[in-house]
């Protein structure tokens, strides 16, 4: 059961790709991998202890008041990243702006809240909020790595496509500015999802 938390969300049950979920942020955050792995970590870090401290507390909240007292240990929780981030990282958490506090509203978050941590114990949810978090960190990673790669020839900001081969140079080739727009990560995300699907016929849509 541990290891189906996991792993599930990295493929068959991907908060992304499978539950259409954090969407927006796959757009916004994307443009470079560096910014994309620091928000993946980000979501991953807050999804698991949001799971944890919810699953921990499930018996003694009143019903009434739930999702007040989610909103205030997810928000409790993005602070203290944002914080970090812009202790150790300030470079990345300019380049995140205001995208890390909209942590607080990401639907992966509140939904595994709700799905899984309110119904099940600690451990198991602390797991779920881990996979879920690197399930979701996986789509950012692949979308930013066309993404930088063919809209500006780098990969974490390290030049990887020859100057050479530049049309500037006399080469052959020009970076893709189409891909530093947030239609053309939209456009990755549905070819993911075509090709998860393929391989995936369970999946697919009767």
């Amino acid at each position: 059961m541990n290891i189906k938390n996991l792993t599930n969300p990295l493929s068959l049950n991907n908060p992304v790709i499978v539950q259409i979920l954090g969407i927006c942020s796959s757009l916004a955050v994307t443009v470079k991998m560096k910014p994309a792995l620091v928000m993946g970590l980000s979501v991953m870090v807050v999804t698991a202890f949001s799971n944890l401290v919810m699953s921990s507390l499930r018996k003694g909240i009143p019903s009434r008041i739930r999702i007040i007292v989610q909103l205030v240990v997810i928000a409790a929780l993005v602070i203290l990243v944002d914080q970090f981030l812009k202790a150790y990282v300030y470079d990345v958490s300019k380049q995140l702006s205001v995208y890390v506090g909209l942590i607080i509203t990401n639907c992966i978050i509140m939904g595994r809240v709700e799905a899984y941590a309110l119904g099940n114990k600690p451990w198991d949810s602390f797991l779920d909020g881990i996979g879920n978090g690197l399930g979701y960190a996986a789509i950012l990673l692949i979308i930013a790595f066309f993404r930088e790669l063919f809209g500006s020839g780098q990969i974490f900001g390290m030049q990887v496509i020859p100057e050479s081969w530049y049309i500037a140079n006399g080469g052959f080739y020009s970076n893709i500015g189409l891909m530093l727009f947030p239609p053309m990560a939209l456009i990755i995300v549905g070819c993911i999802i075509w090709i998860h699907r393929s391989l995936n016929k369970d999946l697919q849509e009767k």
